[in-house]
Parts: C-alpha cells; sequence; structure tokens
C-alpha cells in the first residue's frame, strides 16, 4: 500500500503593515469614581490618624511647641508608678475574668442547646439581652445597685443578716464590683456563640460517646469542648482584646480608683490627654496598648490554636 504524501502547508507571509498591533489600555477613571470616596476616607480617618499618632509619640509640648524628644516618652513608660499598676489591674482581669466567663459562657452554651430545655429561644434571647445594653447605660445601673448607703445589694444583704459591703471604695470590691459587671455585660455574648458552634456538631456524636458508656458530662468535656477550640480561641482572643481595652465601665463605676486600684491603661490614657494635656505621651501609651494587644493575643493563638486549625 502506498504511503500518502501530504504536501507541506505553505507558510503565507504577513506584510509588516498588517501585523497584530499590541492593545492600549485606555485609561478609565471608572474604577476611581467606586474606589477613591473609599480611599479618601480611609486615608483621612485611619492612614493619617494612625501615622500621626506615631509621629506624635516621639514628640513633647515644650512651652506651646511641639519638639521632638525620640524615646523620652517611651523611657517615662518604665518609670510610671501609676502605668505599671493598671498594666497589673488589666493582668488580673485577664487571668481571673475572661476564665471564668467563658467558663460560665461555655456550661450556658450547653444548657441552651440542650434538647430537654423548654422555650430555648426565649432563654437564649435573655442571656443575649445584656450585650446591646450599652456600656454607659449598664455601668450606670451597676453603680447605682452597688452604692455603698442605699444600694439595693446592700439593702439585699443587709436583709438576710450579712451586712453591706464597701463595693466600689474599698480596692478589693472595687475589682470584684468590675469583674462581676463585665461578667454579666459579656457572658451572654460569648454562649450564644459558642452555641453557634455546638449546633455545627452532629447529634451522631452524642449517640457514639453514649453507646461508648461516656456520661453527660464526659461526653461535653472530652468529645464536644475539644471541637470547640476554633470558637473558644475565637472568644479568648476577642474578650482578651476587650478587656485590654477596657475604659467605659470603670469610667463610670469607679474613675479608676480607689488608688487607682481599677485603673486600665485605656483609662490612664484618657486621664494623661485630656486631663493633663500631655498628648506625646497619651500617644506613647496608646501604642504600648496597641503592642499589649498584639503579643497577648499572639500568645494565646500559639498556646490554644494548636489543636483548632
Amino acid at each position: 500500500m502506498a504511503a500518502v504524501q501530504t504536501e507541506p502547508a505553505r507558510l503565507e507571509s504577513v506584510p509588516a503593515g498588517d501585523a497584530p498591533r499590541p492593545r492600549r489600555r485606555r485609561f478609565s477613571l471608572t474604577h476611581w469614581w467606586f474606589t477613591g470616596p473609599a480611599t479618601v476616607l480611609f486615608v483621612a480617618f485611619f492612614a493619617y490618624p494612625l501615622a500621626a499618632s506615631v509621629y506624635q509619640s516621639f514628640t513633647a509640648d515644650q512651652d506651646g511647641a511641639t519638639v521632638w524628644v525620640g524615646l523620652r516618652q517611651y523611657r517615662r513608660l518604665v518609670q510610671d508608678p501609676v502605668l505599671l499598676q493598671s498594666l497589673v489591674n488589666t493582668a488580673l482581669l485577664l487571668v481571673i475574668q475572661v476564665p471564668v466567663m467563658i467558663g460560665l459562657a461555655l456550661v450556658l452554651a450547653g444548657v441552651l442547646n440542650a434538647s430537654w430545655l423548654r422555650f430555648r429561644g426565649g432563654w437564649r434571647l435573655v442571656y443575649f439581652l445584656p450585650a446591646v445594653t450599652t456600656l454607659v447605660a449598664y455601668s450606670v445601673v451597676f453603680r447605682v445597685l452597688l452604692k455603698t448607703d442605699g444600694g439595693m445589694v446592700n439593702q439585699l444583704l443587709d436583709g438576710v443578716g450579712v451586712g453591706g459591703v464597701d463595693w466600689l471604695n474599698d480596692a478589693t470590691w472595687a475589682r470584684i464590683s468590675l469583674i462581676l459587671s463585665i461578667t454579666w455585660r459579656w457572658t451572654g455574648y460569648n454562649a450564644v456563640i459558642l452555641l453557634a458552634g455546638l449546633q455545627a456538631i452532629g447529634r451522631e456524636q452524642y449517640e457514639a460517646a453514649s453507646i461508648d458508656g461516656a456520661g453527660a458530662v464526659t461526653t461535653f468535656t472530652r468529645v464536644i469542648v475539644p471541637q470547640l477550640k476554633p470558637v473558644i480561641l475565637f472568644c479568648s482572643i476577642t474578650s482578651t482584646i476587650g478587656t485590654l481595652q477596657l475604659f467605659d465601665e470603670n469610667y463610670v463605676l469607679t474613675r479608676g480608683g480607689p488608688d487607682n486600684a481599677t485603673m486600665t491603661p485605656v483609662l490612664y490614657l484618657y486621664k494623661v490627654g485630656f486631663d493633663q494635656m500631655d498628648f506625646g505621651y497619651a500617644a506613647a501609651i496608646a501604642w504600648v496598648v496597641v503592642l499589649l494587644i498584639g503579643l497577648v493575643s499572639l500568645i494565646q493563638f500559639r498556646l490554644l490554636g494548636k489543636g483548632a486549625r
């Protein structure tokens, strides 16, 4: 059988003048009409104030003029006893209040997710309501409730024969009052977030644990809680950030007293900036708070985030 020979394809030459030219990209302002307003707002209200605060932390006001002082404001931080006391107070809140609140929220979420609970929608609403209460409003309510003379809490304590407590004027009880108020405000909020995580876990895992002979407590602590690590990590980090930024509650309740027992870095920043008008030092305190938030969040992510991915 003879092989079929094909004629090689002819390459037709294309005149140089007819070669396709690269397409020019026409400059259009259309996308700037959409991104321009957002960019202007971002620069005006975020980027510029951020850069200005960094610059201001290296300056000081001398004889009505702003002068560059280098790291002097940051050296003041190490020697400031009030700031150091505020950091100790914040550390106590992080060590005591945040774990207690997350633990209560976890238990509350487990109860709200129970199949035997009636009117679950109503109970969820009740426990979430404190989260929609304004910070100043609920702080004022707690200040009225915890008044030493005539406060409802002391009236109840007197009624049962325990005796009143100087809630807001004693250092220890002032810290306890602050912890109680924050816990009341944010426990339901974290419980609802944890409840969403619980509802993502299938019922078959409960049934499998029950078949293996695990009780309700063992199932919750050994099977369910490990699967909630990402949600617990989220609640822990957001609660830590909120604690490091604490201002409204202790400002309304105690003004940072007594004897700076409830002073926090943000409240001290406010007093330095707006009472003493020392904006350079206040800017330095603000950046220390930012660094602390990043450092503590990183530590939490390292400790709790190993099995949360």
